[in-house]
């Protein structure tokens, strides 16, 4: 059976996982350069004297682990993809790639806190899908 229109949606909703590792490795850049970094906590405390250089610092610190965190779950998101990709392609294994991708699906939404809802609803139609249609029986005439 042809998969086409499964194996688009999970590329497209690949690629956007993988456009969200980008985002999180860009995170986990500006963070960690430490003439942004300096630059960051000076405009703050231009505009707001009364948050502590402590808060500040605990503030960017969470933003670079938001980073690491997108990440690693856009990564894990993409491997799943490119997975069931390949168990779509021989038809063989189709349902356990539908059953991945909505699992990824709804986790990656979920962990993500929405971020990943766009990506996810991708692997949801793809999965569902997978799951939904049949192969076609042929009918022999003897």
């Amino acid at each position: 059976m042809n998969r086409t229109g499964e194996i688009v949606l999970t590329i497209v909703g690949a690629l956007i996982y993988g456009f969200f590792a980008a985002v999180g490795a860009f995170m986990v850049w500006i963070f960690n350069n430490e003439v942004i970094r300096n630059k960051a906590k000076e405009e703050v405390k231009q505009q707001q004297p009364e948050v502590a250089t402590g808060d500040l610092d605990t503030i960017l610190e969470l933003f670079q682990g938001g980073g690491w965190f997108l990440i690693i779950v856009s990564v894990l998101a993409l491997v799943v993809g490119i997975v069931s990709i390949f168990l779509m392609k021989g038809d063989k294994n189709s349902k356990v790639a539908g059953i991945m991708l909505i699992v990824t699906a709804v986790i990656g939404a979920i962990i993500t806190v929405g971020a990943g809802i766009f990506s996810g609803l991708f692997y949801l139609i793809a999965g569902i899908m997978c799951l939904a249609r049949k192969k076609q029986s042929t009918i022999t005439m003897e």
